[in-house]
């Protein structure tokens, strides 16, 4: 699951750029399947060539086509891609190392043993569900115009048409039954499950073909043997495609710097280097931290939110901090560093965490989500301690943007969730009332102020999904910091009988 982000306003410009690009990538997966497909025939390529050029011309044509077909879907759907050229390079490294698989898979063992989920497995987990399904589609059709006009297999015409159902049909049921899938053992389970359809299409097409080509009379078994091979490559082809998924995402993470549910693990675990550093630098903010993931969970499971991705931005929101500690309250002990020091100053140390979060993170070669999060998080408002106390200090006018965080506002609802989160957390935690209705007083206030100064203009959240993060927000922090009773202070002593007294002190 993708997490839905600001877009800017299409430009002219935009629209060179990207399909400039899209067409190099074009060529560049041209170039790899003319490799795989004229290596061994360069010694007779000319006649070759006068021979069989015609058909290369209609599948070069046929493939053009589709990727137009493919650079219009992001256009109206997901122009983000477009944008990103690190995003529009993923989707092309996956096409391209599918193709190579593919060909390799299919002229040395099989056509029916073609990794033929591995798409759909990809684009799922590294962009999103929508583009799955498409690319799925894509790379069905784009194989089976390489099979029928260029012949990568030995096979029938039959073969290729069941080739092509079974690559759509495997690519879909991975991405339908996987979306949920956290684990990679549940990916292999995802990978055993997909050889069900694949054999059956394989089982029907094939004792289909043998009965068509008469293969089969009374009383006559018909060669199972072929079948049962046929079954077995179809086996390979599933399982290989969740194999290959999992054994290549690492570098494709690492490659384009993407944020997986394998990888949010990861960075979200107590053994995270960056996290590690912050519980021991930082421990005030680590601990906020911590307390701010519970919350942003609660909120983007409110409004359909990923709640990992939530959790994760929230642990890294405030990593800025690290470079000076010591000048942020939840880190200080009596001494406060800021007691010496004018507001304009003051204010320029606070907001300066933000940039600094996210060039950290950047530092450390982090997803740019959580670094978007980072910087975004106070968007564009006001410090107002240190406003407030400019203003007791001067009887002049005070530019209030000297006073104020540098921006981005945020792009993602995510980045608004840990917009609110981070100052409901500080401020119930600061008051003296822990009753809901404080408490909601309190987070409604937080809400108000920065519809106020506009800091969701730039996001597509809504007024129902503020309403539901502030109920979200209004539950988990009553139940946080809900009232205890006061335990009374007995001393217990052990006479010397051996039973114990317990003394009020």
């Amino acid at each position: 699951m993708s997490v839905k982000k600001y877009t800017p306003s299409w430009t002219k410009q935009n629209t060179l750029k990207s399909a400039s690009m899209f067409f190099v990538h074009f060529l560049i997966l041209t170039l790899i399947l003319a490799v795989l497909l004229l290596w061994d025939k360069l010694s007779v390529l000319p006649q070759y060539m006068e021979k069989n050029g015609a058909n290369y011309l209609y599948a070069l044509f046929c493939a053009l086509l589709l990727i137009i077909i493919l650079y219009c879907y992001f256009l109206f759907e997901n122009q983000e891609i477009l944008l990103n050229g690190k995003s529009m390079a993923l989707v092309f490294a996956v096409l391209d190392v599918y193709v190579i698989i593919s060909y390799l898979v299919g002229s040395k063992i099989g056509i029916y043993a073609r990794p033929v989920a591995f798409v759909a497995l990809m684009i799922l987990t590294l962009v999103g569900r929508r583009e799955a399904i498409f690319l799925n589609i894509i790379s069905a059709l784009l194989m089976f115009v390489v099979d029928t006009f260029v012949g990568t297999d030995d096979g029938t015409q039959i073969m290729y048409y069941s080739s092509l159902i079974i690559s759509f049909s495997a690519g879909m049921f991975a991405i339908f039954f996987c979306e949920k899938t956290k684990t990679r053992f549940g990916v292999m389970g995802i990978g055993i499950f997909i050889v069900l359809p694949i054999d059956l299409i394989i089982l029907l097409l094939e004792i289909s073909s043998l009965v068509n080509n008469g293969q089969t009379a009374v009383g006559v078994m018909p060669p199972f043997e072929e079948v049962i091979t046929s079954m077995g490559y179809g086996l390979f082809g599933g399982v290989m495609s969740t194999v290959l998924f999992l054994a290549l995402l690492p570098f494709f993470e690492r490659a384009f710097n993407c944020l997986t549910v394998f990888r949010l693990r990861e960075l979200t675990s107590s053994d995270a280097k960056l996290l590690k550093r912050l519980k021991e630098d930082a421990p005030g903010t680590y601990n906020h931290s911590m307390m701010v993931a519970q919350l942003a969970e609660a909120c983007a499971a409110a409004i359909g939110e990923n709640t990992d991705y939530a959790r994760a931005a929230a642990l890294y929101h405030d990593v800025g901090k690290i470079q000076y500690p010591e000048n942020f309250t939840e880190n200080q002990g009596e001494y406060n560093l800021h007691d010496e020091l004018t507001p304009e100053l003051s204010a320029d140390i606070i907001r300066s965490h933000a940039k600094d979060g996210y060039s950290t993170i950047h530092t450390h070669k982090l997803p740019d989500f959580l670094a978007d999060v980072a910087i975004q998080h106070h968007g564009t408002l006001p410090i107002r301690y240190f406003y407030a106390k400019a203003l007791k200090l001067t009887d002049g006018e005070l530019n209030i943007e000297d006073f104020s965080y540098l921006g981005p506002k945020p792009h993602t609802k995510i980045a608004a969730i840990i917009m609110i989160a981070d100052a409901a957390e500080a401020v119930v935690r600061a008051t003296g009332s822990r009753s809901p209705e404080a408490a909601e007083k309190a987070i409604r206030g937080i809400i108000e102020e920065r519809m106020d100064l506009e800091q969701f203009s730039e996001c597509d959240i809504t007024m129902g999904d503020l309403t539901k993060i502030r109920l979200a927000l209004v539950n988990t922090l009553t139940g946080v910091y809900h009232h205890r009773i006061k335990y009374p202070n007995i001393k217990y002593k052990r006479n010397e009988d051996g039973t114990t007294k317990g003394e009020n002190v």
